[in-house]
């Protein structure tokens, strides 16, 4: 284990020739420069590198009519979990406009009110989580619904909950507002019809999840806001809450770029060896030249693929 402030150490681990592949958890600029460092290798080399994600949530009518109160306790917790630090927060939250978004956007600011700042993973990203606040406190348009009652310790690495609101156009018209903001933050966001949140989607970089809560009807109503969703995040989401990853056989923690740099891996569950696996085949091998897994006898009695057919059982000529 090695560690060290910047990118120096890094960047001269990525182009050690000895490097064969790279796993990163970080920030965007971080894991691109990673990414850049290991494509101009003389040999390139692949890096698994997560990134940023926001998480988009959608709460449909029939659903907030029917359970607003619960979904809003649900994101509460969601949203603040181990200080708003886990990938998977939901970082935008969309509805349609009217009396009932904005009395479940009250809910969820009563909610986050009540949330003691908690300490950050270090004084870099509390700093950081406090710069960008500000930046999106000043956008035009931007309304704060709420901040923890109790203030950050100045003298810890403490951040405080906060919540604020806006309208589709203000967040179509600032790209900042689709920056990921690393803590316990979220932005709520109202549109005024299903057609623009489906544009709203349309648009997003891509993600580790997206989550909507509805009903069935609600969910005839916005098919194409699911299909839309599919082409943006790794996972999805219905009447849950994105945060908490399970490590089993089905999870994928990927997503589009910038959500990772390669789409096709999952950083978490039984699949994620496949990102440090390079697949050989052998051909015309006897067995005593094969690896055991391969020989026909199949000494260790592992599960194979035989002819298309999953066996233990030894291949008899």
């Amino acid at each position: 284990m090695l560690h060290g402030l910047g990118k120096t150490v890094g960047l001269a681990l990525v182009r050690h020739p000895s490097a064969r592949a790279v796993g990163f958890t970080g920030s965007r600029v971080a894991g691109r420069a990673l990414f850049d460092a290991a494509a101009a290798r003389p040999d390139p080399i692949p890096v698994f590198a997560e990134m940023s994600s926001l998480n988009p949530v959608f709460v449909l009518p029939e659903a907030l009519r029917e359970r607003g109160a619960k979904i809003a306790e649900g994101l509460k917790n969601s949203v603040t979990l181990g200080a708003g630090q886990f990938c998977t927060k939901p970082g935008l939250v969309f509805g349609l406009q009217g009396a009932e978004f904005e009395q479940f956007q009250q809910s969820l600011a009563q909610l986050l009110k009540t949330v003691e700042p908690a300490t950050m993973l270090h004084a870099g990203i509390c700093d950081t989580y406090h710069q960008r606040l500000a930046r999106v406190s000043k956008t035009g348009g931007v309304k704060l619904l709420a901040r923890s009652d109790k203030g950050p310790d100045t003298g810890k690495t403490q951040g405080e909950s906060v919540l604020v609101s806006t309208d589709a156009r203000t967040f179509r018209d600032n790209p900042e507002l689709a920056g990921e903001v690393f803590g316990p933050f979220s932005i709520l966001i109202s549109a005024p019809t299903i057609a623009e949140l489906e544009e709203i989607a349309q648009n997003l970089e891509g993600q580790l999840t997206a989550t909507v809560h509805g009903t069935p009807g609600d969910f005839q109503k916005a098919g194409k806001l699911l299909r839309r969703l599919e082409r943006k995040a790794g996972r999805l989401i219905l009447n849950g809450f994105p945060t908490g990853v399970e490590v089993c056989p089905a999870m994928n923690h990927g997503g589009p770029y910038p959500a990772t740099t390669d789409v096709r891996f999952t950083s978490v569950g039984t699949a994620a060896i496949y990102r440090f696996a390079r697949p050989v085949c052998y051909q015309d091998f006897p067995a005593a030249l094969l690896p055991p897994a391969l020989q026909d006898k199949n000494p260790l009695g592992i599960r194979r693929t035989v002819n298309g057919r999953p066996t233990t059982d030894a291949i008899v000529a």
